[in-house]
């Protein structure tokens, strides 16, 4: 077994900003609690809060750098806007550097940026969990997107989604930066939730 998640914790808040290390926090409260609402395994999601951005204090060019020397693939996109990479990053560090062998909280990690069509609860709670947290500034429909965080993971997901692909593509961010597994989870999650 790995080290305990408060170990892993202390770890982490050594190479992180400290404004980063507070996020970090409130993703792994706002993870857990989600996971206590909807019985899963309140650990793991503690876990993969905790190690979610794990690998966010690095540069895009050192991003970029240890994608290639892991042979990790970076689409277009990710190679036009490196920071994209972190989500892959996370979950390769969180396996090399905390030991973490969990093929489902490695997957929450690597999927709490884009999101992906069909997604586990887990995987769809630490992706919602980083966009709700109590630190995070409000954002348009943040209020009724936290009250159905807690009641609909699916709607939860759509409506996030819906948010962060509106405003990507509100002309203020170059429709390139795009990624594509975005989409992909936006169309699933909107046909989930019966949006035509």
């Amino acid at each position: 077994m790995w080290e305990s998640i408060d170990e892993i914790q202390e770890k982490v808040q050594k190479v992180v900003k400290k404004r980063r290390y507070q996020h970090i926090l409130g993703v792994r409260f706002t993870a857990q609690a989600m996971a206590m609402c909807f019985g899963e395994d309140i650990t793991k999601a503690g876990y993969a809060g905790v190690l979610h951005d794990c690998a966010k204090y690095l540069t895009d060019k050192e991003m970029l750098l240890a994608c290639r020397k892991r042979q990790i693939f970076c689409s277009e996109v990710e190679k036009r806007q490196p920071s994209l990479l972190h989500a892959k990053m996370g979950a390769a560090f969180a396996k090399e550097i905390y030991g973490i062998t969990d093929e489902e909280i490695l997957s929450a990690i690597r999927w709490h940026t884009t999101g992906k069509p069909g997604m586990s609860n887990l995987e769809k709670i630490v992706f919602i969990a980083d966009y709700i947290e109590p630190g995070r500034k409000m954002l348009p429909k943040m209020e009724e997107i936290r009250r159905v965080s807690f009641q609909n993971l699916d709607k939860a997901m759509y409506l996030i989604l819906d948010n962060t692909l509106s405003y990507l593509k509100d002309g203020t961010r170059d429709r390139s930066t795009i990624d594509s597994y975005s989409v992909d989870a936006y169309d699933f999650y909107r046909e989930r939730n019966g949006v035509v």
